[in-house]
């Protein structure tokens, strides 16, 4: 997939999020590496060059990089800091030269899994935003909870919500979802995540939550009615490409009226 195959309508603040920055080696064998990150996405189609002209023919797009994800390899990828300062040092000093490389505006904090307290997760994270972005290395940040893992982002929230610009909550984390049980459990997270830019978010490729099929923009109309929605976030571009990216354009159709 190439970022010009993705639409953009000029009417909206558009991010594309790359797949993922973890801090492991990226060997067949891939082990913590204490916070040093290096690119887990495809680069040939989502290099430098192809990243510099996407922002260049379209002035309302971002890019930002997610770090962490599900797994690494055939494991699971974990939050395993040694000790707070020295992942915090090496995260700052890995990530500045990766986002400069590839012409990244913002980074998505997408961690699912721990061999850390939540309050080490909050420290190590919240230093990690508040220095990129004080040097001026990003511009915003996301983090991407969900029911399961809340824990360690609420205690990220309460701590530095202040620096966190959009909650991209896995609301497809969930199992399948009526549009009733879709915004009371919107709100309930809006709740948790109080001040905060809560967007709205399903699964393209399948999996569970509330479907585009299903009532998905039906509930996004009746958030947008009351004020209440902050974006939409679609996972992922692989599998939307796979449908013409239907519900890229009828999301941020949505969002443009």
């Amino acid at each position: 997939m190439k970022l010009s195959d993705v639409p953009i309508n000029s009417k909206v603040e558009f991010h594309f999020i790359l797949a993922f920055a973890i801090d492991y080696t990226d060997d067949n064998h891939p082990s913590p590496t204490n916070g040093k990150f290096n690119v887990f996405w495809e680069t040939n189609h989502l290099g430098p060059g192809q990243i510099g002209s996407f922002k260049g023919s379209n002035s309302n797009a971002k890019i930002a990089v997610s770090l962490g994800g599900d797994s690494v390899g055939s494991g699971k990828a974990f939050f395993a800091p040694k000790s707070k300062t020295s992942w915090v040092q090496n995260a700052v000093s890995s990530l500045t030269y990766m986002i400069n490389k590839y012409h990244i505006d913002g980074i998505d904090i997408d961690y699912e899994h721990f061999k850390a307290s939540p309050e080490m997760f909050a420290e190590c994270i919240g230093q990690l935003i508040t220095i990129l972005k004080k040097s001026g290395t990003i511009s915003f940040a996301s983090i991407a909870p969900y029911e399961e893992i809340n824990s360690h982002y609420l205690a990220l929230w309460r701590k530095y919500g202040h620096v966190i610009d959009y909650v991209n909550f896995q609301f497809y984390a969930y199992d399948k979802l009526s549009v009733s049980h879709f915004i009371s459990n919107f709100k309930k997270q809006a709740s948790n995540y109080e001040g905060g830019q809560l967007l709205a978010s399903f699964e393209s490729g399948g999996g569970g939550g509330l479907k585009p099929a299903n009532g998905f923009f039906e509930a996004c109309n009746e958030l947008k009615d009351q004020g209440k929605l902050g974006g939409i976030f679609i996972w992922c571009a692989e599998e939307s490409k796979n449908k013409g990216f239907q519900y890229e354009k009828k999301s941020q159709d949505l969002l443009a009226a």
